[in-house]
């Protein structure tokens, strides 16, 4: 499986995604436009974007499918973001393993943040399957994910202990009392209906509160940490910067301003 034709990049119809790929792109990119929460791309080994789909466009403020093909993140996005994607690709070349599942807060289109999820496959070549030529990647956006959770009261019991006590310590098997389950099945329905762990989901509700104390108090970031139910201000600054690609104080002083996910 390849991920384009090198020698036709020229043509407007290769650069648009009609060759390459495998025998059913036209068909899956078809069925990629139809999800508009999921960001879709594909990439070759230099980082270039040879398909991608709608969703995805706009999240780079692109004006169509041809101003981002041929480009790469670094054309779309701040420095430090297109080098973190840049990093993540280069991982996922190096290692031939999938990257999945990694958490991410960004700004949606509209201005209002959101959840993340992404995955990175690694793509092999057509005629050597051990030869990495690019990779494709999905962004899943939770926002629907967590509304879904309002239908099952268990988790919405869950969902709104953890909103009440971010700020203290929260273990999964506490969280599975308030469930009435175990720990394994509370993982189970939190994947399902939220898309991310017990643990995962912690961390955000305390990441988006820690964000909103940034941009709206003037608590020192120390302050921001204890307040939100992290060990320390290392801590909160490694964790704050692992899902929101910016540090704590940089996110302030930009006013709560960060970039978007590739």
């Amino acid at each position: 499986m390849v991920l384009y034709d090198p020698a036709g990049m020229d043509d407007v119809s290769t650069k648009n995604g009609s060759a390459g790929f495998f025998p059913c792109q036209r068909e899956l990119i078809a069925l990629l436009e139809s999800l508009v929460n999921v960001l879709f791309c594909a990439k070759d080994l230099d980082g270039r974007y040879v398909e991608a789909n709608s969703a995805f466009v706009r999240r780079t403020g692109a004006k169509s499918k041809r101003d981002v093909i041929g480009t790469t993140a670094h054309d779309h996005f701040r420095t430090e973001l297109a080098d973190l994607y840049t990093e993540q690709d280069q991982e996922v070349f190096a290692n031939r393993e999938p990257m999945h599942d990694h958490l991410e807060l960004i700004r949606r289109s509209n201005g209002d943040l959101g959840w993340y999820l992404t995955t990175k496959l690694p793509v092999g070549a057509n005629d050597d399957p051990t030869t990495v030529v690019g990779l494709v990647s999905v962004s899943r956006d939770l926002q629907s994910a967590s509304d879904a959770s309002l239908k099952f009261e268990q988790l919405s019991e869950v969902v709104a202990h953890i909103k009440a006590n971010y700020a203290e310590q929260i273990r999964v098997a506490d969280l599975a009392a308030v469930a009435g389950c175990s720990e394994d099945q509370l993982e189970r329905r939190m994947r399902k209906v939220l898309g991310v762990s017990a643990t995962q989901h912690v961390l955000r509700v305390r990441v988006e509160a820690a964000t909103r104390l940034l941009t709206e108090t003037d608590h020192s970031i120390a302050e921001v940490a204890t307040m939100c139910g992290f060990y320390d201000q290392p801590d909160f600054t490694r964790r704050f910067a692992r899902l929101t690609n910016s540090t704590p104080a940089k996110f302030r002083a930009a006013g709560g301003s960060f970039g978007v996910s590739s």
